[in-house]
Formats: C-alpha cells, structure tokens, sequence
C-alpha cells in the first residue's frame, strides 16, 4: 500500500517530512513529492500550495503517477461551530464545496452541476482510524463531521452563520473538498483531518505563530498513530 499525505502549508509538512525515511524527491507541476516510508508504509508527501486548483492537480497526480492506494489530508481550519475552539480536531466524515453556485439552475449551493453526488464522502475504514488514533489525546477536543471548503478565506461572522445554517459543517477550508472530488471521481479512499485555528463565530482566536506548531505536533501525531493502526 502506498499513501498519498497533502498539506497545503510547509510548516504542516515539517515533522512528517523530519521523521521520513525519504528515498528521493521529485517534481511535477511545481509541487515536490516526497517518496519514502513513515512508520513502516510506503508514503508519497507533498505540499499542494494554498486553494483548490492547486489541490485538485496535486491529489491527480499522486493518482496517476505515483499510484497512491490511499490519500491523508492534513492541516489547519477555521472553526464554525459555536463549541469548537482552537487547538481542536475536526475529522471529515464527508465535504462539501460551499463555493459552487449552480442554484441558478436549480442546483443546491455546493452542488456541483451533474454530479452524482453532493457530499464527497470519506472512507468510513479511514474515518474509525483517526477517532481511534484522537482517543489518546489530551490536549484537545475531536469533533466528526462535514467540513466545508471554498477559495475563499472566512473571516466574518454572518458568512460562517450563513455557512452553518445551510450545511451545518464544522470547519472551513480551501483544500479538502477539491482533494476529495478527484479522489471520489478515481474511486480512491481518503480522509480529510483539521486542526482548528480560528472561529470567527465565537471570536476565539490563537495566533498562528503560536498555533501553527501546535497544529502541526497534533495532525502528526494523529496521522503516525493511524499508519500505525493500518
């Protein structure tokens, strides 16, 4: 089995880049992908970059070319429930992209037009390995559920209520959703994991400075103890 892991952010990557057993590196489409083994599995990681175009085309080509079985995305969100704060972990069960307006047609926001489903849906498999994995930890809270994604960065109260109401997710990002379109359209299992940083809703906030360590010492952790699970 080889796995595919994606982070948007260098700083989300360096732990798992530091305890790597790294074969070799090698580029397509401006991205590094990194081939070796972690804890024992084969692994292909790689920063995307920041958005969902960036995200599609890495998660196709980790498919394509480097014939990944499985794809793990890390990294960090921004809360939209009332309860969730930051330092805590959102496991995806299924996404949603909250910036796909067909209603014009008579689509639901987040439809995307003639696709045969709604919500991307991660591996259920996959989805017991994480909860099971966040069960040991102390330090903060789990929440699974939907986590919606967008290019769009949320900073404003009245859009995350908005964004609560009409999908009831639990985080937002820029990354998730696309990767798990191009796995769902490939028939790959994957799983979408977030640290939260932020909830506009609640006003809490941590600085990034500060939280970025912790976010990425949390998904890490999390991630090992899956693979160690598999």
């Amino acid at each position: 089995m080889t796995l595919g892991i994606i982070v948007a952010m260098t700083e989300e990557l360096e732990i798992i880049h530091q305890e790597m057993k790294k074969e070799k590196t090698e580029v397509r489409a401006n991205m590094e992908f990194h081939i070796g083994e972690l804890s024992g599995k084969r692994v292909v990681a790689v920063i995307c970059g920041i958005g969902k175009v960036n995200a599609a085309v890495c998660t196709q080509i980790l498919i394509s070319e480097f014939n990944v079985d499985k794809v793990v995305n890390v990294g960090i969100a921004g809360g939209i429930g009332k309860d969730i704060v930051p330092g805590d972990i959102v496991v995806a069960e299924n996404l949603v992209q909250h910036d796909v307006d067909a209603t014009s047609f008579g689509d639901e926001y987040g439809q995307v037009p003639r696709l045969d489903t709604f919500d991307f849906k991660c591996d259920k498999e996959l989805v017991e390995l994480a909860k099971k994995a966040c069960e040991s930890a102390t330090n903060h809270k789990t929440y699974v559920g939907r986590i919606l994604t967008g290019d769009q960065f949320i900073a404003c109260p009245d859009k995350l209520s908005w964004l609560d109401s009409q999908f009831g997710g639990l985080a937002c990002e820029m990354e998730g959703g696309s990767i798990a379109h191009v796995c769902h359209l490939n028939k790959i299992p994957f799983i979408v994991i977030r640290s939260i940083s932020d909830n506009a809703n609640t006003g809490a906030h941590m600085d990034f400075e500060k939280f970025k360590y912790i976010a990425v010492e949390n998904s890490s952790n999390i991630l090992k103890t899956m693979m160690n699970n598999m």
